[in-house]
């Protein structure tokens, strides 16, 4: 990054994408000899697939899915792979947070071509690189117990990244907001009950109607929805807005994440 940055300066600011990239190199090099904790958020939806899955998956059979019987297994799958795709992107952009607020990073790079917007483009950029990993890897391990029955499911990766894009862009400009470690409490009350209630484990038919259309417009039940139907082949136009609203997320996010980065840094 170093050398890429002596290379542009006298440059101000950085081209257009550049700065980005520049984020993304620093980071891949701070993590090729850490390489393993890219991977810690991956086992957890591995577990509850192994546990619930393959465990209670043998007594509960068959689920209802938009008008066809699915096996419990590939119904948990579908969900626990849209997790751990939010799981990749949103929590390595809470790492936002230490960067800006403790180890000034960002403020050391203000002195190459970087600017500030870079900074969230570029951390937005690395997060969905860890995203696909963790959804690589668990796509491998969703393929080898054989879960996978549909050609749509080739498109599994691509809906992948459209999750992990929407869940960067909204958790890096929600880290911009944080003051200090006490206020992660907050995004864990935000997170950990839309794990838990977004049709992960159940069919959304068992809530009321009213809580049913509550539940469709949580993030991660979108990115569940859209995971589901490629897995399941059951493809309608409902996974288009499922796209539309995980892209809107994402990028509205990056802008304010990198309007807040600009205040941060620049006041």
């Amino acid at each position: 990054m170093v050398e890429i940055a002596e290379r542009l300066r006298g440059f101000s600011p950085a081209p257009p994408r550049i700065g980005g990239l520049l984020i993304v190199e620093r980071n891949a090099m701070v993590y090729r000899r850490t390489w393993m904790i890219l991977f810690s958020g991956f086992f957890e939806p591995l577990f509850y697939l192994l546990a619930f899955g393959v465990g209670l998956g043998t007594y509960i059979g068959t689920v209802g899915v938009n008008g066809q019987q699915v096996d419990y297994n590939l119904f948990l799958a579908s969900s626990l792979l849209a997790a751990s795709a939010m799981n990749g992107s949103f929590y390595d952009a809470t790492n936002v947070f230490w960067k800006l607020r403790y180890a000034k990073v960002y403020e050391a790079m203000l002195s190459t071509p970087v600017r500030p917007t870079d900074v969230a483009v570029g951390e937005t950029m690395w997060a969905v690189v860890r995203s696909m990993l963790y959804s690589t890897a668990f796509v491998t391990i969703v393929a080898a117990l054989g879960l996978i029955h549909s050609w749509w499911a080739l498109l599994v990766l691509p809906a992948a990244f459209v999750i992990g894009f929407g869940f960067a862009g909204a958790g890096i400009a929600a880290v911009t907001w944080m003051r200090t470690w006490q206020d992660f409490e907050f995004l864990q009350l935000v997170m950990l009950p839309m794990f838990m209630f977004s049709a992960t484990f159940y069919p959304i038919t068992v809530y009321p109607t009213a809580i049913q259309w509550l539940v469709r417009v949580l993030p991660l039940y979108n990115g569940i929805s859209l995971i589901r139907a490629l897995m399941t082949g059951s493809v309608g136009w409902v996974q288009l807005v499922n796209i539309a609203y995980l892209a809107t997320l994402g990028i509205v996010g990056m802008i304010v994440a990198s309007r807040r980065v600009d205040r941060l840094l620049l006041k």
